[in-house]
């Protein structure tokens, strides 16, 4: 039998699989990749041990909601378990405009697209409208799915500091007022868990003709009426050109989506390469996010009861003296300062049972080392 490469030869990226073995086989173990044996409401069972899960994006609870079960058993009994192919060619279903149409009238906008992933639909937001010439500007504590699709684009980037209005209208200053420009930026930033000044944002970004994209990941389902999102939240709902989402936080599903003015959103579907060669989403993720949705609208004690943990919480943290950064919502992080500091006081807390996610530089600012 011939070997793909002699012994002692290994190529290049082999020899950088090979270098990185011991430091992938200690995160797998430590820190990273838990795989959970079994799970009932906010506790996970790992390793045998019964842990409280202290940083799901699970924010309002419904994944064992009985109506969102229901509703997944329903589709995969009605249409299987994939349409196996992508929205463009032959994997769009009536499932998914019913989903987009109840999203569109959930967010008052006039259409939405569904996409497979959350991390797809942030990319697709910006490459399907962004291109090469263009000028994007970029809160700089975008999550990595904004700038895989910034890149994509081969759009020039300017960054500008986070939640700083200030310093986006100085940034602006020296750019070409010609020039076509995008302004991304969150609704909610997942680790720091503050909340963008939207109307500051959208202020200048009128002044300065610029087309704006948010992420509502960690806003949609938590922040306004109903959980209407960060516009909502404002009250400035039509003023934002695109929003994009995950399923995988409030609504309970795997998923994303992509919202705006119809003529947007069919010129971006038609751009998009993330989401013109994805496959479509599942029947079974579609119904469950679309009976989370319902719930979200029908039952405000979840949403309410979000609210009140996080207040509790907060009181909680607040009397430890523990650094949370300013969180204003269910994103609270515990900021420790260094590497080391942040992984003892995660490997401690689940010594004691409880479940918590470390980050660390580059994933956070230097300095800011913590854990969610």
């Amino acid at each position: 039998m011939k070997l793909p490469f002699q012994a002692g030869k290994l190529n290049p990226i082999r020899q950088r699989a090979k270098k990185c073995t011991t430091t992938a086989l200690r995160l797998k173990y430590s820190a990273y990749y838990a795989s959970f044996e079994k799970q009932q409401g906010s506790r996970v069972w790992l390793d045998g041990r019964e842990l409280i899960m202290l940083s799901s994006n699970d924010y309002l609870g419904l994944t064992r909601h009985p109506r969102v079960v229901e509703a997944g058993h329903k589709a995969l009994k009605d249409w299987g378990s994939s349409s196996t192919g992508a929205r463009l060619a032959n994997g769009s279903r009536i499932y998914h405009e019913e989903l987009e149409e109840k999203l569109a009238a959930f967010l008052g906008v006039e259409a939405c697209h569904v996409t497979v992933a959350g991390y797809i639909a942030c990319m697709s937001a910006i490459c399907g409208f962004a291109q090469r010439g263009d000028l994007v500007l970029a809160d700089k504590n975008i999550h990595s799915s904004l700038w895989s699709g910034i890149n994509l684009s081969g759009a020039k980037l300017e960054r500008f500091s986070h939640n700083n209005p200030a310093d986006l209208e100085d940034v602006l200053k020296h750019e070409d007022s010609e020039s076509v420009k995008l302004l991304v930026f969150e609704g909610i930033y997942s680790m720091e868990g503050h909340i963008c000044p939207l109307p500051e944002f959208l202020d200048i970004a009128q002044s300065h003709d610029c087309f704006t994209i948010i992420d509502d990941a960690h806003a949609f389902g938590v922040l306004g009426k109903q959980g209407r999102g960060t516009a909502s939240h404002f009250g400035m709902e039509g003023r934002i050109d695109i929003t994009c989402g995950s399923f995988s936080k409030s609504l309970a599903s795997t998923g994303g989506f992509i919202a705006g003015d119809r003529s947007l959103l069919e010129y971006m579907k038609s751009h998009a390469k993330p989401s013109i060669f994805s496959a479509a989403l599942p029947p079974v993720q579609v119904a469950c996010a679309g009976a989370a949705l319902d719930v979200l609208q029908e039952e405000p004690e979840h949403l309410e009861q979000l609210w009140n943990n996080v207040e509790k919480y907060n009181l909680i943290l607040k009397d430890l003296n523990l650094d949370t950064w300013g969180s204003e919502t269910p994103a609270i992080p515990i900021v420790l300062g260094t590497k080391e500091r942040a992984y003892y006081f995660w490997k401690a807390l689940q010594e004691k049972g409880v479940f918590t996610v470390i980050s660390v530089a580059p994933g956070v600012p230097p300095g800011k080392d913590l854990i969610r």
